[in-house]
């Protein structure tokens, strides 16, 4: 299910607190949300929202102080343009929890942007509840799929650039593992390095092409939410409709939902493996890594470990095991850390980055992705093919009449990690 939490039309109700919009019914009202002025300019009442929602929905939300302490207007009505006051109020509401080396969970090298938050205005679709990371660039999804063969050892390798949405690339992604299928590989390559992440979805998908038919229903991870939200304590989340994949409103129990209807538990929130395709032969992954691969490209390394000899190769991971879906507030889409990503063994500890089991310096050379003398995917192949195998024979690449391609996202800020499959309660 994707969802598009759209903000009430402005002439109607320009934010959630506004009075006019106040239909609390019997729902509690927090004291923040009381002290809060149900009156102000349309930029004061986007501040107090972007605080208020934090305050209910934020993975590390006991860190916060209360809205009086706080003070958004006051500390960041002044600021213009807008877009930046509420950039610099995001950025405040994420350095206030301390991870257990003394640095906000959310400290990044760049200044003034939040580790993982952060937010954009609304884009003009229906559909969806993020956004690809960087779709400027035009390509082919998979660039490159090469093969070779060492003693009993098939070897596959696959260039994975992003997790754009599931319904763009299935059709492909099924083609190359039936050809990983009829190669009938046992060591696969996948090669991250500029992978920043995307949608969830996409990464299960790829994962259930990729995992052999004898892990059918084990965990493959865990979405592992507050637990005020578990507990339906995020109030606010009844202003955020709930809407289909085509942006239209979902009827529950006689109404139109909301995502305070979400079931936010961790069990309605665990992913388990499920077989797709044909593609049964896996005995061994190796994954290229940068500082670069995050989120979603994190989840899918971290799924399997609890079950495989994973190997790393590269330089340590960006380290975002933390996951969001958009809140709307006004002309803007609001992605708050909200839930923890968590595998079978209930690890999640990467922050600071997933470490390599061979470290390797920043390639300095004009090979394309994809050369097996290219001095990442060369360590790979060597660290699979040890001194006792047959010599490497020489591979083959399938795919044809492509350009050298590199995808470097924009700015850390674009390593995403967007959950669109919720279920309502019973």
């Amino acid at each position: 299910m994707k969802l598009l939490g759209h903000a009430a039309p402005i002439g109607i109700c320009l934010l959630l607190l506004l009075s006019a919009c106040r239909d609390h019914g019997n729902k509690t009202i927090t004291q923040d949300e009381r002290l809060s002025p149900d009156i102000g300019t349309r930029k004061e009442l986007i501040l107090d929202s972007i605080f208020l929602y934090a305050q209910q929905l934020y993975r590390w939300q006991e860190s916060l102080p209360s809205y009086t302490d706080f003070t958004p207007r006051k500390k960041f009505g002044s600021i213009s343009p807008e877009q930046t006051a509420y950039e610099r109020e995001l950025f405040a509401i994420s350095q206030y929890s301390l991870a257990p080396n003394g640095k906000p969970y959310e400290w990044s090298p760049i200044e003034g942007k939040p580790k993982y938050s952060y937010l954009e205005r609304s884009r003009n679709t229906k559909k969806g509840n993020g956004h690809v990371a960087n779709t400027k660039h035009q390509y082919k999804y998979a660039t490159h799929l090469s093969y070779w063969t060492s003693g009993n050892k098939q070897i596959a390798y696959l260039y994975i650039a992003s997790f754009p949405e599931l319904a763009i690339v299935r059709t492909e992604l099924n083609r190359l593992f039936t050809e990983l299928f009829n190669k009938q590989v046992t060591h696969l390559i996948l090669d991250l390095r500029h992978n920043g992440g995307g949608y969830v979805e996409t990464a299960e998908y790829l994962a259930n092409l990729i995992v052999p038919t004898k892990l059918d229903g084990k965990i493959m991870f865990s979405e592992q939410f507050h637990p005020n939200v578990q507990n339906g304590k995020a109030t606010l989340l009844s202003k955020q409709p709930y809407l289909d994949a085509n942006g239209n409103p979902v009827q529950y129990k006689g109404r139109s939902a909301t995502m305070a209807d979400v079931d936010y538990s961790e069990k309605a929130n665990t992913h388990y493996f499920a077989k797709k395709g044909l593609f049964n032969t896996l005995q061994h992954l190796s994954f290229i890594v940068s500082g670069r691969t995050a989120s979603a490209s994190e989840l899918l390394i971290s799924s399997f470990k609890p079950y495989f000899p994973v190997r790393l190769i590269g330089q340590k991971t960006f380290g975002k095991p933390v996951g969001f879906f958009s809140l709307k507030i006004d002309a803007f889409d609001i992605y708050l850390a909200s839930f923890l990503i968590r595998n079978a063994d209930g690890w999640s500890d990467y922050f600071d980055g997933m470490s390599v089991d061979i470290s390797l310096a920043t390639p300095k050379t004009d090979l394309p992705i994809g050369n097996p003398k290219e001095p990442w995917l060369a360590s790979t192949l060597q660290d699979i093919v040890s001194i006792t195998d047959s010599k490497l024979e020489k591979g083959v690449d399938n795919i044809k009449d492509n350009p050298p391609f590199v995808f470097w996202p924009e700015t850390i800020g674009e390593n995403l990690l967007f959950k669109t499959n919720f279920q309502l309660k019973n």
